[in-house]
């Protein structure tokens, strides 16, 4: 088949590339002419990991194109995935004027059947009203067109493995030749397909992500509890995990969760319900959860160093986790501004998350060439990020560097016992403080 993806953004390009190497001829459109000229000069403008091998592999065997004319893309395309950016606004709902805009100009430019398939995260029933849209822009009126809802459940990090090899694929169609164009498409894949109409499957991926953010928070909230009266959350977490009905994934305490996706699509679910007539007060305070576990991270620093006016801090892990530079909604960003307010200096380092970070933060802190170079002279060195290569330290080289031997853990990357034989001062989620 011949696949448009409007928007080369994370989704559209990890989607574009798979659909590539499973056969198919992809054409990538993005407004951003920077974006497209790297592209196609070989370039990938994020990071995750074998997106680059395989943008180049499917180029190579001419399956993977890139343009900046829309035009251009529906005339190529027999199925045309929207892949645009849906950001939230300021009172949470979700901004869909990019969809709009890409639905309009697919209308214009429509001269025989296209199916349209939504892969931006959007509020329920939001293919009724774009279908209104479509059919008001068609330049001419006797073109015909499916719009389907086909939501990506793609984790930074994991996105080729969870596209190829998916637990699930949820169609949502209106009619017998979409769901056949689709599953015809999806068929290399031998992953269960779930079939629905529009609604359910537009309502499912937000259901989804908010179920395992209020897993993430609950975990959270959890680690306060363990904290309080001496358990150890790991054990806790890993007791819970075993039955089959809870299951162990997203059910590990931390900073919280951050990135494009959860704490937008949780602000949009709570809008959308609410503009239907339900207050979901259960998803609000999964969200005040996860603030709360910021900030009580940055009472353990505070518990560990007093004072930090003038203190040297060594931030370790920016990206909002392992396995992608995206800083989006990071912990690591709130944690740096709260730490600056008091008055701290800071020095920081990401495997791979640094040139966002300082395109955002500029001079405000000191940029470290590796965790050794950060923490020369800090007062403690703080983990933010689960980066592997962290577990692997030469830990009493760590200390030697320190002014003073002090560990603060937020993703409980150490054995507590290891440290404190170590000499240090160690303190993570969810498990008592070790000191030397």
């Amino acid at each position: 088949m011949k696949i448009t993806i409007m928007g080369s953004g994370y989704v559209g390009l990890v989607t574009g590339a798979c659909f590539a190497e499973l056969g198919h001829d992809v054409l990538c459109i993005d407004n951003h002419l920077e974006k497209i000229a790297l592209l196609r000069a070989g370039q990938v403008p994020i990071y995750e990991p074998g997106l680059e091998a395989l943008l180049h592999a499917n180029v190579a065997e001419g399956r993977l194109a890139f343009s900046t004319e829309i035009a251009e893309g529906v005339q190529f395309g027999d199925i045309l995935f929207i892949c645009v950016g849906t950001p939230s606004l300021p009172d949470g709902s979700l901004d869909l004027s990019a969809m709009e805009k890409v639905i309009k100009e697919i209308a214009g430019a429509m001269r025989s059947y296209k199916l349209i398939v939504e892969k931006s995260t959007v509020p329920v029933r939001t293919a009724e009203s774009m279908e209104v849209l479509a059919r008001k822009h068609l330049s001419q009126s006797h073109v015909e067109f499916d719009l389907a809802s086909n939501p990506e459940f793609l984790a930074e990090g994991s996105a080729i493995q969870d596209f190829m090899q998916p637990d699930r694929v949820v169609l949502g169609v209106n009619s017998e030749r979409a769901a056949s164009l689709l599953v015809q498409l999806y068929a290399p894949l031998n992953a269960p397909m779930l079939i629905t109409d529009i609604n359910s499957a537009e309502l499912i991926k937000h259901a989804s992500n908010a179920f395992l953010a209020m897993k993430i928070s609950f975990a959270n909230a959890l680690a306060t509890i363990c904290e309080r009266t001496g358990a150890d959350i790991g054990k806790v977490t890993r007791g819970m995990g075993l039955d089959k009905r809870i299951g162990s994934q997203f059910l590990k305490a931390g900073l919280g969760y951050g990135g494009s996706c959860f704490p937008k699509d949780l602000s949009g679910f709570i809008h959308i319900v609410e503009e239907h007539g339900y207050d979901f007060s259960l998803l609000k305070a999964v969200q005040n959860i996860n603030l709360q576990q910021r900030q009580h991270f940055i009472r353990k620093i505070q518990t560990a160093l007093g004072e930090l006016a003038h203190k040297h801090l060594a931030i370790l892990g920016l990206s909002f986790k392992p396995q992608t530079d995206d800083i989006r909604e990071a912990p690591s960003l709130f944690i740096i501004e709260e730490l600056l307010a008091t008055g701290a200096t800071l020095s920081v380092y990401d495997p791979v998350a640094m040139p966002k970070v300082k395109a955002l933060l500029g001079e405000r802190v000191t940029y470290a060439e590796d965790v050794y170079q950060a923490c020369e002279q800090a007062d403690a060195a703080i983990f933010v990020t689960e980066w592997s290569e962290f577990r692997y330290l030469n830990l009493p080289r760590l200390k030697q560097l320190l002014k003073q031997s002090v560990i603060i853990d937020g993703r409980n990357i150490f054995d507590p016992g290891k440290l404190q034989t170590l000499g240090f001062y160690y303190d993570s989620v969810g498990r008592a403080a070790v000191q030397p």
